[in-house]
């Protein structure tokens, strides 16, 4: 990089200076009370989301049968609305008024109120007075959360059976509320049988948007399965669309959680949330969620009146645990925040996925006594927006076992005659000097041995910035 001059860096946006924006973050757990929401809000908000999932909390909001009690997840409602972020809802989980499982597990995770009329139709009435509630301030609501997995469908996943129960949720959601947009899915992974098997009941008729969660090492699993999935959407409810609900990683060593027991680090935690934040809008997402705000429990699998103990590093903002699991302290930005914020920033407003006029054309490369990156190498994509765009590239090598830096040449096309390059992990601007781009009379550029790293650059063409 040192052979670019540096011009400047990206401005951080508060949420409340974006208009739109498809980066959103997760604000889970707190039906568990797993950490204190007042310490994190203005933290948030300062990366520059517009979007919070956070969940409903049945067994925390209905603790006398019909008597709903909101003030709890009231107070987490207007205090995103009031720093320019939309909250939007998971309906989730149980309540052991109704199921008697339910008493087994904190938080009643993963007892679906599914096996009498009595829980239907209990399950019914909170859906529709949450909705009802909440009308004119939420307008997504997500059913239930990965019911694809045992730990959150404790008698057994099933396709059929969540479809089903996602069809009646949503007809009661209507009912609330006609303009809801309406998320079903949550699902633990993006696996086509029980993406099939869900279908067929007819739930896609009924819904706007499927959800998933992935946490990959490997991000470009993802171009593959979008592709997969949004033709299963073809067969069945061809108005269907993406979100991506949940994804991220450690930040250390953790016996608990997604890509548990892993050599994770600060450092690899914000590669893959740039590698995937980006393959997330590359495959055109209609939102995502990053998972998650902060460090806390997992609180999944933890038996009723047991201390939970089973700590994981997912956020964004790190914390220590009290003795009853809750995370304490002063919440305090890891770089994976920074990252996140730089992305909010980029891809503030609305935009575009593009294909780009690019071909790789490698080259005998001094700087690595070699040759450059191929393009079997790389992943590429671009973006547009009025005034501007951007080209993105990275080298997807194992993140767990590899830092790779290199260089890459290319030609490419674009209308636009002012370039820079921006390193997306620390917001720096970059001038690219003749030496390395040349530019021929009908607008073709010739890129001779650029940076390209393990991470994102985004070569930012007019003013997309």
């Amino acid at each position: 990089m040192e052979r670019l001059k540096k011009s400047g860096k990206v401005i951080p946006k508060k949420s409340s200076e974006i208009k739109n924006s498809k980066i959103g973050l997760g604000f889970e757990k707190l039906d568990r009370d797993a950490f204190d929401p007042e310490k994190a809000y203005d933290k948030v908000a300062e990366i520059g989301v517009k979007k919070a999932r956070i969940q409903s909390g049945w067994q925390k909001t209905e603790k006398q049968k019909g008597v709903y009690d909101f003030a709890w997840l009231d107070s987490i409602v207007d205090n995103f609305l009031k720093r320019g972020i939309s909250p939007w809802l998971c309906l989730c989980y149980g309540n052991s008024l109704y199921t008697e499982k339910a008493k087994e597990y904190f938080g009643a995770v993963g007892c679906p109120p599914i096996f009498s009329e009595e829980e239907k139709q209990a399950w019914r009435n909170y859906a529709f007075e949450t909705v009802k509630h909440y009308k004119g301030k939420i307008s997504y609501y997500e059913i239930w959360n990965e019911p694809d997995a045992m730990y959150s469908w404790r008698h057994g996943t099933s396709g059929t059976e969540y479809g089903l129960f996602a069809l009646d949720t949503a007809k009661a959601i209507k009912a609330a509320d006609p303009s809801a947009k309406i998320i079903c899915g949550a699902l633990a992974g993006l696996q086509i049988p029980f993406l099939n098997e869900m279908l067929k009941t007819g739930v896609g008729d009924y819904v706007d948007y499927i959800s998933f969660h992935e946490y990959p090492t490997d991000e470009t699993q993802m171009f593959s399965k979008a592709e997969a999935c949004r033709a299963l959407f073809k067969k069945y409810a061809p108005h269907l669309e993406l979100i991506q609900g949940e994804s991220g990683s450690q930040s250390k060593f953790s016996d608990s959680g997604a890509l548990w027991g892993g050599a994770w680090t600060q450092e690899k935690q914000a590669k893959q949330l740039a590698r995937h934040t980006i393959a997330d809008l590359l495959i055109n997402v209609h939102f995502m969620s990053y998972f998650s705000c902060l460090d806390m429990v997992e609180a999944l699998s933890t038996k009723q009146g047991v201390t939970a103990d089973d700590y994981a590093y997912f956020g964004v903002l790190g914390a220590d645990f009290d003795e009853n699991g809750k995370s304490c302290g002063t919440y305090t930005p890891k770089k994976s925040y920074y990252v996140l914020q730089n992305i909010a920033s980029v891809f503030a407003e609305d935009f575009e996925v593009t294909s780009f006029p690019v071909i790789v054309k490698p080259r005998e490369s001094r700087r690595v006594f070699g040759s450059d990156v191929t393009a079997q190498e790389v992943r590429i994509g671009g973006f547009k927006k009025d005034g501007g765009e951007i080209f993105a590239y990275w080298t997807p090598t194992d993140i767990m076992t590899t830092s790779f830096e290199g260089t890459i040449s290319f030609e490419a096309y674009s209308e636009y005659d002012k370039i820079s390059l921006v390193d997306i992990m620390d917001g720096s601007i970059y001038e690219i000097p003749d030496s390395i781009v040349t530019r021929d009379a009908f607008g073709v550029c010739t890129f001779k041995n650029l940076p390209v790293k393990d991470t994102p650059l985004l070569l930012v063409f007019g003013d997309f910035l």
